[in-house]
């Protein structure tokens, strides 16, 4: 006879009683009337589950809809294994890559003896919708790993098998659907009806999967136009294909057969190879007549201030002096900064810097006149004036870093001829296997939680209980605006994540587990345990990685 045990339940405020061994999908039965909205995973304890968890002790769960960031991830996590059993159906043999986040959706390719167009598009879309109509469960299941790995290998799951060979767990989870299996970076819904919006759209050399729509959730994501961002993708995809390491476990097996040095070597020179190819391109026209102003942009933790010193090494290199300058002193007293929908400080808001002492500035300064720029006291939250003086002389190129650098509305009053916009994201091209991509912002995510510590006191509770704010913010100020960059820099290093993944899982150690953002703390830890620890020290100096590590040869 199962034993009796009280929950509570977040949603309802209050403990229900189940039967020990009962799912949260069992639990949700009973009292879906009162909760208002169908879930597809819940937090239990503050750590996201499948509704197919089942309880044997007393808990805290919340359920979760599919609209919430852990759900979402829950819902695009079933859809890819939908799509792997549609491509198993319709093209057996063909081998399924989901390689990256782009354009508001996910790029597919197959891999075999397939041209993809609208036909091969067509029949995996229809498949996927029959079964959605089917209803069919995603059984969760856990084996040892050695049977886990069998099953992997007896259907041409080879990335998978290598993944599992270099990570060394006892057993594994893993999902079936429909006859086939799989494994994936968390969990999965419950069953397949739940994934009623979808749609897969034919892109370049393959497909996009899309979601569904964040502002109209009935409907599908539409696609934007991303061709920038596709060919730095695309060029460091290609990369990874020369040093013959696209996925977790090549890079682990490198590790192991003592490849990092070199590995670290050609990634660093590839990066230097692309700001040496950016700096030509503004010093060719610079001495056109253009490209007096150099505005480096970017999303939060993705490398702007290193790549801003590393191209003024470059730009010298041309004989040119670059001088530069940071959008942070721009920002209004504190009194006068905007507020986000929660009524805290809106920093990521054009509208907290102040757009018309800098364009006036700026235009001083291109007039051939001497401006002493403003300093930002964070401390004070005020401007103050510490004699920081400029002007332009012959050969001066100014460089601009800060996140706004590619909208429009910054540089409104400043001729277009006289400006250089780059881009700088760390575009991450490695895959944990071929069904599952590396979010470019867990990426971000983690270096920012590591620098936060290590040089401004802020614990990774803190930095994650801001980062949906900081995700917001760069929704509505920088992304919209990133082709407008006449080059983007990948700031990514296809090494970071085996770096980074001791003092990152030492630092998530410390969220505390009665926090919500254990969540997320949880969820990395997991992430980071895939990868073969580096040592930082085979980091050269200049690397941009020292700027969340530490050690690097630049002041900051």
């Amino acid at each position: 006879m199962s034993k009796r045990l009280s929950i509570y339940c977040k949603n309802l405020g209050e403990y229900l009683d189940v039967d020990g061994g009962e799912t949260l999908q069992e639990i949700f039965g009973r009292i879906k009337d009162r909760i208002g909205f169908q879930p597809i995973c819940a937090r239990v304890n503050n750590k996201t589950e499948g509704l197919q968890y089942a309880v044997f002790q007393p808990k805290q769960v919340e359920f979760m809809s599919q609209y919430t960031n852990s759900g979402e991830r829950v819902y695009i996590r079933s859809l890819c294994m939908m799509l792997y059993r549609a491509v198993v159906e319709c093209y057996p043999g063909a081998r399924l890559r989901i390689e990256h986040s782009i354009a508001h959706g996910y790029y597919c390719r197959l891999h075999g003896e397939i041209d993809v167009d609208s036909t091969t598009v067509s029949n995996l879309r229809q498949a996927m919708l029959r079964m959605v109509e089917r209803d069919i469960p995603f059984e969760r299941k856990e084996k040892l790993t050695a049977d886990v790995i069998q099953i992997f290998e007896s259907q041409g799951l080879n990335d998978k098998v290598k993944l599992l060979r270099s990570v060394p767990e006892l057993y594994t989870v893993y999902y079936r659907l429909d006859g086939i299996c799989d494994s994936y970076y968390g969990d999965l819904a419950p069953s397949t009806g739940m994934l009623k919006t979808f749609d897969l759209i034919q892109y370049k050399e393959g497909f996009l999967l899309m979601g569904f729509d964040r502002a109209e959730t009935n409907v599908p994501s539409r696609p934007i136009q991303q061709e920038k961002m596709y060919k730095a993708f695309t060029d460091y995809l290609a990369f990874n294909h020369i040093i013959d390491v696209r996925n977790v476990g090549e890079l682990n097996n490198a590790v192991k057969a003592r490849r990092t040095a070199d590995l670290i070597n050609v990634a660093e020179a590839l990066h230097e190879k692309y700001i040496g190819r950016i700096s030509d391109e503004i010093t060719k026209r610079y001495h056109e007549g253009g490209a007096r102003i150099v505005l480096i942009a970017g999303p939060s933790s993705s490398g702007k201030t290193t790549t801003t010193k590393r191209l003024a090494i470059q730009l010298m290199t041309n004989l040119l002096k670059p001088q530069m300058i940071s959008l942070d002193d721009y920002f209004v007293n504190r009194d006068r900064t905007p507020l986000d929908e929660n009524g805290e400080y809106d920093y990521e808001s054009l509208y907290a810097l102040d757009l018309k002492r800098f364009n006036d500035d700026l235009n001083a300064i291109l007039d051939g006149n001497e401006v002493e720029l403003p300093s930002y006291n964070f401390e004070l939250g005020q401007r103050v004036n510490r004699g920081n003086k400029i002007k332009l002389e012959e050969g001066s190129i100014l460089l601009i870093e800060g996140i706004h650098g590619l909208n429009p509305e910054l540089t409104a009053h400043i001729e277009e001829r006289m400006k250089y916009r780059v881009y700088v994201s760390a575009l991450t091209t490695l895959s944990i296997d071929d069904h599952n991509w590396i979010p470019t912002t867990d990426n971000r995510l983690l270096r920012r939680i590591i620098r936060d510590y290590k040089y401004r006191g802020t614990s990774a509770t803190d930095t994650i209980a801001r980062w949906t704010s900081v995700r917001a913010g760069e929704e509505k100020w920088i992304f919209p605006y990133q082709e407008n960059a006449d080059a983007t820099f990948n700031s990514s290093l296809i090494f970071e994540l085996g770096v980074m993944r001791e003092v990152g899982e030492s630092i998530l150690r410390g969220v505390p587990r009665d926090k919500a953002e254990y969540a997320v703390a949880y969820r990395l830890r997991k992430f980071l345990s895939y990868f073969s620890p580096i040592s930082m020290n085979l980091l050269p100096s200049t690397s941009l990685l020292r700027e969340f590590m530490g050690g690097s040869s630049f002041h900051y």
